[in-house]
């Protein structure tokens, strides 16, 4: 069966939804899009696009089976909803919503209708995750239990419509979004603290530049940072195990991890003062040379695309959703809790 897929918003990301899908998943034919810009409406037909002539079009077409949302993140709600009772599967660029309030109509929607609803975190699926990932299934570096993940620019603010705080603009619900949605896939324990240091340095009234701090149930604690004013990056990954480190550089997946040998033997404290840069010190000394040893990361081997071949597989064969709103209202749950402990500048207990 061949899908037909209509994107509603054809920017940046409608326009890569449209050219993805239809140079990688042949299961699916995008047949149109709709968006209020009449500039857009004639860049669509110029790539070869139907353009509906209003949302009413689109919603009435009935080869249509699916729909894509990639609209300013407060038009989310109503236009999935708008989707779903009409019959279309749906997939909701990221953040699904506003607010997990938000998300909870969309995801009552979708069970009453029986239609698909996924939201595109497509980031479970780079390289640089995955990595890090399969580091942790691995299990050779022990049990994890301090996480920095960071993502540093340096164009100093928010770009377009995501600079204003009525369309959820700000670097929480851009990026903030997807570093917290792969955390909390990854660990698979409850989330129960957050704090959150939100700056609006260049953007006014959005956050521009944050830190997320988030503890698990199970031990482990995360640092999440988005920037866009720096200008000498940090790793794009710090992992801290029991038995070693891993670090991924930057977007290129530079890094390496380092661990303890297994047949090194217990170290032995000596009476004598190591000296190092730091100077006279036994705590921040390093471990003896023949204890460790340094490998490459692993190799894996991903594929953005492989989100749209999840939701053919689950359409035409019933297959477990990758992506599921519930996943998704998790993470909206503790974003509502970021605002908030910003609000009252101190972190929030909870169990999410």
């Amino acid at each position: 069966m061949k899908h037909k897929l209509a994107v509603i918003g054809y920017g940046g990301m409608g326009g890569w939804h449209c050219q993805n899908v239809a140079t990688k998943i042949p299961e699916i034919q995008v047949k149109g899009i709709w968006d209020i810009r009449p500039e857009a409406r004639d860049k669509a037909r110029g790539d070869g696009l139907y353009a509906y002539s209003s949302l009413e079009e689109l919603l009435q077409d009935d080869e249509v089976d699916l729909v894509t949302v990639a609209v300013p993140n407060n038009f989310h709600k109503e236009l999935s909803i708008a989707c779903l009772r009409a019959g279309k599967n749906v997939v909701c660029e990221k953040p699904a919503t506003m607010n997990a309030g938000e998300l909870e109509e969309i995801i009552a929607v979708s069970r009453e209708t029986g239609r698909l609803f996924s939201v595109h975190q497509n980031r479970r699926w780079d390289k640089d995750y995955r990595i890090v990932r399969k580091i942790l299934e691995e299990g050779k570096l022990g049990s994890p239990y301090f996480i920095e993940s960071r993502v540093q620019g340096s164009r100093g603010a928010m770009y377009g419509w995501r600079g204003y705080k009525v369309n959820g603009g700000g670097m929480v619900l851009d990026w903030g979004v997807h570093l917290l949605d792969q955390i909390m896939d990854m660990i698979p324990s409850p989330v129960v603290s957050v704090d959150a240091h939100l700056q609006r340095v260049f953007s006014g009234e959005v956050d521009d530049n944050i830190k997320l701090f988030v503890r698990f149930e199970n031990g482990v604690s995360a640092v999440l940072e988005m920037s866009t004013n720096c200008f000498v990056n940090l790793p794009r990954w710090h992992v801290s195990c029991t038995k070693g480190t891993a670090v991924v550089q930057e977007w290129s997946c530079a890094g390496k991890t380092v661990q303890l040998r297994e047949d090194a033997g217990e170290m032995a404290w000596d009476d004598d003062i190591v000296y190092t840069e730091a100077g006279p010190t036994r705590t921040m000394a390093p471990h003896p040379a023949y204890t460790t040893r340094e490998d490459a990361l692993p190799e894996v081997t991903t594929d953005w695309s492989d989100y749209y071949k999840n939701i053919v597989d689950v359409i035409d064969n019933g297959a477990e959703l990758i992506v599921q709103p519930e996943q998704c209202l998790r993470v909206m749950k503790v974003i509502d809790l970021i605002f908030e402990s910003d609000r009252q500048s101190h972190g929030l207990a909870c169990r999410i």
